[in-house]
């Protein structure tokens, strides 16, 4: 049976409307997710991935010698089942919230022992860690701010965190 062009037409329209309405609704700092498995054992950090829409991010959006969430929205949380060595720090299974302290030369991922909260809420007295990111250039503008794990081994990975055309990076092995 043939269905008559005014209906294919309006179908069409419905379907368009409904789509920009999907879209128009989508945050404007979608959450994101890195993961990896060490010694198979599962790391996972979620997180908020804010855009530059235009902005000037690194000194200005993230102020430098002030915590940063990592992020936009909540807290940017760590969820590891087995004990790590991040950096050089000791780091026992269990739940952490990931803050940084930027600068325009060296970065510090900060490892605090405080989960739950709003990714404004930071008390310096809970710090587990802070650790020393290595920081690098990236050849071009990364619009929209991401982490993840590149694995190195069974028991071995780098945390990445890469935005506008900063890229900081640390060592994360099982611990021995």
């Amino acid at each position: 049976m043939k269905m008559p062009r005014r209906n294919i037409l309006f179908i069409a329209v419905a379907a368009l409307t409904s789509a920009a309405a999907l879209f128009a609704q989508r945050p404007p700092s979608p959450p994101g997710k890195a993961e990896v498995v060490l010694a198979g054992k599962s790391v996972t950090i979620d997180y908020s991935r804010p855009s530059m829409r235009g902005r000037k991010i690194m000194g200005a959006l993230v102020p430098y010698g002030e915590v940063w969430r990592t992020g936009a929205n909540e807290a940017t949380l760590l969820k590891t089942s087995v004990n790590l060595e991040i950096g050089r720090a000791k780091v026992p299974a269990g739940n952490y919230t990931l803050f940084t302290l930027p600068s325009e030369g060296a970065w510090k991922l900060i490892i605090n022992k405080q989960t739950g909260q709003s990714g404004l809420d930071y008390h310096e007295d809970q710090d587990l860690a802070r650790v020393d990111l290595k920081k690098t250039e990236l050849p071009s503008s990364l619009e929209q701010f991401t982490i993840e794990f590149v694995k190195k081994g069974a028991d071995s990975a780098d945390l990445i965190l890469e935005w506008e055309t900063t890229k900081l990076s640390v060592p994360v092995q099982v611990a021995r």
